[in-house]
């Protein structure tokens, strides 16, 4: 059992692997943490000095990486093995000491402390452990600096604050559970003075997401500019969507024609959840027509509906995790919270009426969920007709 046990645990070890933590990756990450210190306050100064400060500069650089609690619980580990090295100490006496001569060490005994059998054995695996340590939170820091740049990436490919146009105006918001998501929306102007609006979810979260999410939006641009009919357009998304994205994966979306002149709205759901369509009375529509998913199926058909909307309705398009946002005690914010939430802002529209619903819906589930961790992105994109013309 033990040899089984062995074999298992280094099966795909190689000598080049092993060979590479200690001349390329821990190099690295030495030179990783050792940008954060200082090394203007150590010139001048004698070399023991210079050696301490270094030390503790690069102990903060590392550990201030750390959350304020992990780096707490680190402290204490540090603490702890001082203490039982102290307690392992049995005092000063001649210790053995192998001084290599020719091809043979010599042992030679020296004055020096002396520690209980089995300390440098526990010394070894300490230092070994913080090694681990210091390679796994240099890789993680890494890994965090390229996805706090795909984020940043991420966010300029979607809308920036508000859209207006005469009588209209559109305003979207989104917020991934980690620091990239697979929540996306669009406003697209149409030459023809139409405007198109698109907001999905790419099934799963992170990375993954995130790059179906910037392949979707990069199709759906492209293929805006031939002018085909909805139904047409989501077809062909489904198809490239089938064509392009792994077969586990699939994409709800809602896309919408507006009319600003006319009030008409013509949209396609291909599984997103229903928008609410929210009257100026106060009554609420749920907007359903189209088909499947996109990515699920190659020859998926999709039917257009088509909606009047009225000086004073707004549009409001959705992700899920919106409805799924839980309190502390476990409690989902769900459909009655979006409906409470629209109900407050009946028949009080004015100049910025989607950018207050947008921010406003929002601002419920943060209040709603009280800092608890997300378990989905969350998005909303609000289209309203106003009661006054603007531009």
């Amino acid at each position: 059992m033990p040899k089984a046990f062995l074999k298992r645990y280094t099966h795909d070890l190689t000598s080049d692997e092993l060979g590479k933590l200690f001349t390329r990756e821990t190099p690295e990450a030495y030179r990783f943490f050792a940008k954060g210190i200082n090394t203007a306050e150590l010139e001048g100064l004698p070399w023991y000095q210079k050696a301490v400060k270094y030390a503790q500069g690069f102990f903060l650089a590392f550990t201030m990486r750390l959350s304020p609690a992990r780096r707490l619980m680190y402290g204490v580990s540090l603490a702890f093995s001082v203490i039982g090295l102290v307690q392992l100490f049995r005092g000063f006496g001649l210790i053995s000491v192998p001084v290599p001569i020719a091809l043979f060490f010599v042992h030679i005994r020296v004055p020096g402390p002396q520690f209980a059998d089995g300390t440098l054995w526990l010394l070894a695996g300490f230092l070994l452990m913080n090694l681990l340590v210091l390679l796994e939170v240099a890789d993680r820091l890494s890994l965090k600096r390229d996805l706090e740049v795909a984020r940043e990436i991420q966010q300029a490919m979607l809308p920036d604050g508000t859209w207006s146009g005469p009588g209209v105006e559109a305003f979207g918001l989104t917020k991934p559970a980690n620091t990239v998501g697979g929540d996306f929306y669009d406003i697209l102007p149409q030459p023809d003075g139409t405007v198109l609006v698109a907001l999905g979810d790419v099934a799963g979260k992170a990375s993954p997401a995130a790059l179906l999410m910037a392949l979707l939006l990069a199709i759906l641009r492209t293929l805006v500019d031939e002018g085909l009919p909805l139904p047409a357009l989501v077809r062909r998304l489904n198809l490239q969507v089938c064509r392009h994205a792994p077969a586990s994966r699939f994409i709800t979306l809602f896309l919408a024609s507006y009319t600003p002149s006319t009030g008409r709205l013509e949209f396609v759901n291909a599984g997103q959840t229903p928008p609410l369509l929210r009257r100026q009375d106060g009554t609420i529509e749920r907007l359903m027509c189209g088909g499947i998913a996109l990515g699920m199926f190659e020859a998926s058909e999709y039917e257009a509906g088509e909606v009047q909307l009225n000086p004073g309705d707004a549009l409001l398009m959705y992700s899920d995790g919106l409805t799924e946002a839980e309190s502390p005690d476990g409690t989902p914010f769900d459909e009655a919270g979006l409906e409470r939430t629209l109900a407050l802002y009946a028949g009080a529209y004015q100049q910025s009426a989607a950018g207050d619903l947008g921010r406003a819906v929002f601002d419920a589930v943060e209040r709603h969920r009280r800092d608890q961790r997300l378990a989905d992105d969350l998005t909303v994109l609000v289209l309203s007709r106003l009661t006054v013309p603007v531009g």
